[in-house]
């Protein structure tokens, strides 16, 4: 897997308004894929604060491609379930957005996700996943 794959799989099989969100890959490793979430003031609330659509969106989509590094190719997956806490504001940075792959077996996969304001490494947002594999 390279990071060019990785991030073309965004307009590739993402809804046009996913890759409105800016996302692009930071990194990778054989269990997980860390994307930025750049700050934008169309994403934010009153007072700067990312809105939490968009953090369930990044978060959401950062997993599906920890799916595709982890299977080492794109496959066909939809969300089941996804737990997600909000844990303080993030605003004036961007989101460092890690999705870890857990475990990952035939019929379903199962993944956490962490988001981290960019600049102050402080984590804003926590979120647990199950996907179907289809």
């Amino acid at each position: 897997m390279d990071r060019d794959t990785l991030q073309g799989a965004l307009p590739e099989y993402f809804a046009p308004w996913v890759q409105e969100l800016g996302l692009r890959v930071e990194a990778f490793d054989a269990d997980s894929v860390t994307l930025r979430l750049p700050q934008d003031a169309r994403l934010s609330r009153v007072g700067g604060m990312l809105c939490g659509q968009a953090m369930m969106a990044a978060a959401d989509t950062a997993m599906v491609l920890a799916l595709v590094n982890h299977f080492g190719a794109f496959r066909p997956c939809t969300t089941v379930q996804m737990n997600t806490s909000f844990l303080k504001p993030l605003s004036g940075q961007d989101g460092l957005v890690r999705a870890t792959v857990l475990r990952a077996g035939k019929a379903l996969a199962f993944g956490e996700i962490d988001i981290r304001g960019a600049g102050d490494g402080k984590s804003v947002c926590r979120a647990t996943t199950t996907y179907a594999l289809l």
